[in-house]
């Protein structure tokens, strides 16, 4: 069993790699990175250049600790969140990094609420 799990992370870390060789955030168009666990949903603001996180949103802070954080849901909620601390920091478009997962279900729900709260990619 354990040895499946290790070859779908290794799996999914090579995928994030092949995305990360095109994308590249900056201070003016940062990158918007996902992670999702069983249990949880992050989304980061990443500047590449200096290596600092702008901003973040995750299904564990306080706010949303009332529903779970493995669903769609949830993962809409992380979504406007970091489009609305983006705003604040005064980002408006980003280059979206989807971190080798599939754009289904609760990244594209995340990538999608981001869109509708006003960030462009």
């Amino acid at each position: 069993m354990a040895n499946i799990a290790r070859i779908r992370r290794e799996s999914r870390l090579r995928r994030h790699r092949r995305v990360r060789k095109k994308i590249h955030g900056t201070a003016e168009r940062p990158r918007l990175a996902v992670h999702r666990t069983n249990k949880h949903f992050n989304m980061q603001l990443i500047d590449d250049d200096l290596g600092h996180t702008i901003a973040a949103a995750s299904s564990v802070e306080t706010d949303m600790r009332s529903t779970s954080g493995a669903t769609v849901s949830a993962a809409t909620k992380v979504g406007a969140l970091i489009a609305q601390r983006a705003k604040a920091a005064g980002v408006s478009t980003v280059v979206f990094d989807r971190g080798g997962f599939a754009y289904h279900g609760r990244v594209a729900a995340a990538a999608e609420a981001a869109r509708e709260a006003g960030l462009e990619f």
